[in-house]
């Protein structure tokens, strides 16, 4: 293992060490820093896991898998607990570390921890629920039954907007089914999304090398794991591309693979829609956490008799937000994530698309990372800001004269939640309907629910046929 140097060690109050088998251990690489989202100071680092401590994270996982597995549940069941009372033990400590490492308000650090809460919490409930079924006989005297299995060995690699929440999406039911996790956090929120992980995991008696954090960047330490043979399950959350290259080489090698990925959602008002309801709603979840999640809405699609009403109300909401450091003032949003993240929405889709005709209401203009809140009029499907996922504080406007050309608009990309407003609920309805969303919402936004344990995404059935009586066999098979 290579020298780690001495940088970014000035005011470090974490440090995002890797995680194998119970024990912290320097990273392969330099420290790197990780910043004060707002103050744009370090605050914490983190170095690169290499490909070699990949290796032994997998190798130690796949040790303590087997034991946790046959652990009985009521015990895995107060394990997790525990898991979620080490993190409600620290609530004032995490809802200040999440506020300076993702850049988001104080609202969205309550809702995030409470999510990661709630999961394990959720997780350690159902897993005492249901183990399997007992199926309909097919023959006399044949019990027969299916059981939920644990996977065994699971690859998570996780995005930095939801470090804890989207970690524990997967973390928490994984560990309870009876699965290890080997987790790389994104690395700009390794703390929250890696090392309180660890730590909380610890204190709580996961057993050594059942969790492993990993963290470090994409290309080098996220490669190494997604690739990884000695992985049951690979579940990232993330763009659309290195999700694609994920699936791909999973279908190469017979491993399995979760994705969620990233959709350019549409918001369409219909022309009966309440449009102070509809500006409401369209705000919220277009600018929640700077617009920054992958749910957020992004096409704004709405039907010409009402666009002047509709555009008006949003423009006078968002001129009144409040935009700058969360900790430190009272604001309504934060700074973006990091300048490559405001140069690729800004300089690679606003401006090019107002050069190409879009109408700046409001905003467009930033200080540093504190960037203002966007309404953009005029656009059409054919600018890059309708064509592709915005991931910022921008809300396009696009006018259609019709339901059916609206439809076609919001079908036109693929999404993962879409919103659609109308003051007769059937026919919002009806319109759902024709959505090719996997979720939809009519006449509010996204909605901020807990996550649920998923027993058949972290477990696979096992067919187990018990012969209760004799059974008579062919004449032939008796050596008669």
């Amino acid at each position: 293992m290579s020298s780690v140097s001495t940088e970014a060690t000035e005011a470090v109050e974490y440090t995002a060490e890797v995680f194998i088998d119970g024990r912290f251990e320097s990273p392969a690489s330099a420290w790197r820093p990780v910043l004060d989202k707002a103050a744009g100071t370090p605050f914490a680092r983190y170095g690169d896991a290499s490909a070699e401590q990949v290796d032994r994270a997998v190798a130690a996982a796949r040790r303590a898998q087997p034991a946790w597995a046959d652990t009985d549940a009521n015990t895995r069941c107060d394990v997790i607990r525990a898991f979620a009372a080490q993190l409600q033990r620290r609530h004032d400590e995490l809802i200040t570390l999440l506020v300076r490492e993702t850049g988001g308000t104080a609202e969205k650090a309550e809702e995030e921890l409470g999510q990661s809460i709630n999961q394990l919490l959720n997780s350690a409930t159902q897993l005492t629920e249901n183990a399997g079924s007992i199926l309909p006989p097919y023959k006399p005297g044949k019990m027969s039954l299916s059981r939920a299995v644990p996977l065994g060995v699971i690859g998570l690699i996780v995005p930095w907007n939801y470090p804890m929440s989207l970690a524990m999406r997967a973390l928490a039911p994984g560990l309870a089914y009876g699965n290890a996790v080997v987790l790389k956090p994104a690395e700009l929120t390794p703390i929250a999304g890696g090392r309180i992980l660890a730590e909380a995991a610890r204190a709580a008696g996961v057993p050594d090398g059942l969790l492993a954090v990993l963290p470090g960047d994409g290309p080098a330490t996220g490669a190494a794991l997604s690739r990884h043979r000695g992985l049951d399950l690979i579940h990232f959350t993330g763009s659309f591309e290195v999700g694609a290259a994920i699936r791909e080489h999973g279908a190469r090698t017979g491993t399995p693979v979760i994705t969620e990925l990233g959709g350019d959602n549409a918001f369409v008002v219909l022309d009966d829609a309440d449009v102070e309801q509809a500006a409401s709603c369209a705000v919220w979840t277009a600018l929640w956490y700077q617009g920054q999640t992958c749910i957020s809405a992004g096409r704004h699609i709405v039907q010409r008799a009402i666009a002047a009403e509709f555009t008006e109300a949003v423009v006078e909401r968002v001129r009144k937000l409040r935009v700058g450091d969360p900790l430190r003032e009272e604001v309504d949003l934060g700074p973006v994530i990091s300048a490559g993240q405001l140069a690729r929405f800004h300089e690679g889709l606003v401006l090019p698309s107002i050069d190409a005709g879009a109408r700046v209401a409001v905003g467009a203009e930033h200080d540093g990372l504190f960037y203002r809140p966007t309404v953009l009029t005029d656009v059409t499907p054919d600018m890059p800001i309708f064509q592709e996922e915005t991931f910022g504080p921008v809300m396009p406007i696009t006018v259609v004269d019709s339901e059916l050309q609206a439809l076609e608009l919001a079908n036109r990309h693929r999404t993962l939640m879409n919103s659609v407003f109308s003051g007769d609920p059937l026919r919002g309805y009806e319109f759902a309907e024709r959505l090719h969303s996997n979720e939809v919402h009519v006449n509010d936004g996204y909605a901020r629910h807990g996550g649920e344990g998923q027993l058949a995404g972290f477990t696979r059935r096992q067919w187990i046929g018990l012969q209760t009586t004799p059974v008579s066999y062919p004449a032939w098979a008796q050596g008669v």
